[in-house]
C-alpha cells in the first residue's frame, strides 16, 4: 500500500499490486499491455524486456532484447504488436511481438533524429512514426518505406509529443516552455498557433480528443488545462505538486486527471466541476493596493522620499502588491491552488468563508517517477523512474470507479 502525505484523511488511495525489478539502470519507459498480465520496458541499460506474470503472482522476463543504445522513449501499438524503440543515438528501432510474448522480431530501423529520442507516436491509419528529440525537431516517417516524409525545428529541445489522428495535429513541449501546435501534411508542416503559460520546460502532454482539452506539465510544478476546441487558450492552472510534473493521464470517463512527480507525488484531481481560471498577473510601477513604489520606480521613489518596495501577486485577483498588503495566505482549490499561496490581504478577506475543501487526493508513490502510463479500461497504472524500479498500481479506489464497467461509486 502506498503511504499518503496528504494533510487531510483519505478514504482510499493507491493500491500497490507489484514491483518489476532487474533494469541495471534508469527505466526511461513502461507500458501496461492490454488485455494481458504484462508491462513493456524500455531502460538506459540498453534493454527492452516483456514482463509476464507468472502463476507465482511475480513478473517474469519473457523477452529480454539488448539494444546498440540506451533506449529513452517507446510507443506500443497492441493491436499490430508494433513497438517502436527511441534511443540515446537518435534512431527508432521497430520491432514486431509474437502472439504469447515471448519472441520480437526486428523490422526496421528508422533515422529519425541527431541526437536523443524524447517521444514517440505511431498513426496506424497514416502508417506513419512520428518523434520528437534532442535535435530540437519533430519528424515524421513512413514506417511502408522507412523514408522521412518531413522535420520542423525548434529553438529548444523538444521534450515531449501529442498526436490527434483524425486531425494530424501535433502537440510539441520544449525546453523553453512553450506548445506548438503543428498541422502534418504528408511531406510539410504548418505552425497553427503556439501556447506560453509555464514558467519552466514542459515535461509531460495529454491529448482528451473528445472534449478537446490539452493537459501540460512543466517542471516549475504545474499543470496547465489549454481549451483547444474553444479556442480560449489557457483556462486553468493546477498547482498541488512540489516537484516538476513528470506524467499525465486525463480519464474522460470520470473526469479526473492523474498526474505523477519527480518526488514521487501521485495526484488525482477532480475535474468535473466548475473551476475558476486563475488570473494573469498585473504589472505595475506601484502597490495597487497601497500605491507604494516599487523598487525600481526611482522617480515616485525619488519624488515621496521612501524606499521602494519589492513586488509579489496575489494570485486571485492578480494584482501586483507589497509584502505588508499580502500578508495573509491561503489555498483555493477552485482555482486550482491545493497549497497555501500569496493573496492580498483583501482577498483573503473575501474568501475566508468560502468552502475551500480540496479537488484533489494526494498520494506518495515511494519512488522517483519519470513516466507513467495507465491501462484506463482496468484502472491500472505503471510508473517508473530513475530507482530503477516499475511499479503496478491499481488506482481505481482512488478514481472511485469500475472503469470497465464506466460505474460510478459517487
Amino acid at each position: 500500500m502506498a503511504a499518503e502525505i496528504h494533510s487531510r484523511p483519505q478514504s482510499s488511495r493507491p493500491i500497490l499490486l507489484s514491483k518489476v525489478e532487474g533494469h541495471q539502470d534508469v527505466v526511461s519507459a513502461a507500458l501496461l499491455i492490454p488485455k494481458e498480465d504484462g508491462v513493456i520496458t524500455a531502460s538506459e541499460d540498453r534493454t527492452i524486456r516483456v514482463w509476464l506474470k507468472r502463476d507465482s503472482g511475480q513478473y517474469w522476463p519473457s523477452i529480454y532484447h539488448t539494444m546498440s543504445s540506451p533506449c529513452s522513449a517507446m510507443a506500443y501499438h497492441h493491436d499490430s504488436r508494433r513497438i517502436f524503440v527511441g534511443q540515446d543515438n537518435g534512431a527508432i528501432m521497430e520491432f514486431h511481438i509474437s502472439e504469447d510474448f515471448n519472441k520480437m522480431n526486428f523490422v526496421k530501423t528508422y533515422p529519425a533524429h541527431q541526437n536523443r529520442v524524447s517521444a514517440i507516436t505511431f498513426c496506424l491509419a497514416s502508417e506513419w512514426v512520428i518523434s520528437t528529440g534532442h535535435d530540437k525537431c519533430i519528424s515524421w516517417m513512413c514506417t511502408r518505406s522507412g523514408s522521412m516524409l518531413g522535420r520542423h525545428y525548434f529553438t529548444s529541445w523538444a521534450s515531449c509529443l501529442q498526436y490527434d489522428h483524425e486531425t494530424r495535429h501535433a502537440f510539441v513541449g520544449d525546453y523553453s516552455g512553450q506548445i506548438t501546435l503543428l498541422k502534418l501534411e504528408q511531406n510539410t508542416c504548418s505552425v497553427i498557433t503556439t501556447l506560453k503559460g509555464h514558467e519552466g520546460s514542459i515535461t509531460s502532454l495529454w491529448w482528451d480528443p473528445v472534449q478537446r482539452l490539452l493537459f501540460s506539465g512543466a517542471s516549475d510544478h504545474s499543470i496547465i488545462m489549454w481549451d483547444i476546441g474553444g479556442r480560449k487558450g489557457r483556462t486553468l492552472l493546477l498547482q498541488g505538486h512540489h516537484d516538476k510534473v513528470q506524467a499525465i493521464c486525463y480519464i474522460q470517463l470520470t473526469r479526473q486527471l492523474v498526474s505523477c512527480s519527480a518526488d514521487g507525488g501521485i495526484a488525482v484531481w477532480n475535474m468535473d466541476i466548475s473551476r475558476e481560471e486563475a488570473p494573469q498577473w498585473l504589472e505595475s510601477d506601484s502597490c495597487q493596493k497601497c500605491e507604494q513604489p516599487f523598487f525600481w520606480n526611482i522617480k515616485q521613489m525619488w519624488d515621496t522620499k521612501t524606499l521602494g518596495l519589492r513586488q509579489h501577486h496575489c494570485r486571485k485577483c492578480g494584482q501586483a502588491v507589497c509584502g505588508k498588503c499580502s500578508t495573509k495566505r491561503s489555498s483555493y482549490p477552485i482555482m486550482g491552488f491545493e497549497f497555501q499561496v500569496r493573496v492580498c490581504d483583501s482577498c483573503f478577506e473575501s474568501i475566508k468563508d468560502e468552502d475551500r475543501t480540496s479537488l484533489a487526493t494526494f498520494h506518495e508513490g515511494k519512488h522517483n517517477i519519470s513516466h507513467m502510463s495507465m491501462d484506463i479500461s482496468r484502472g491500472l497504472m505503471v510508473t517508473c523512474g530513475s530507482d530503477r524500479i516499475v511499479k503496478i498500481w491499481d488506482m481505481t479506489p482512488v478514481v472511485g470507479c469500475s472503469l470497465a464497467t464506466g460505474f460510478s461509486s459517487r
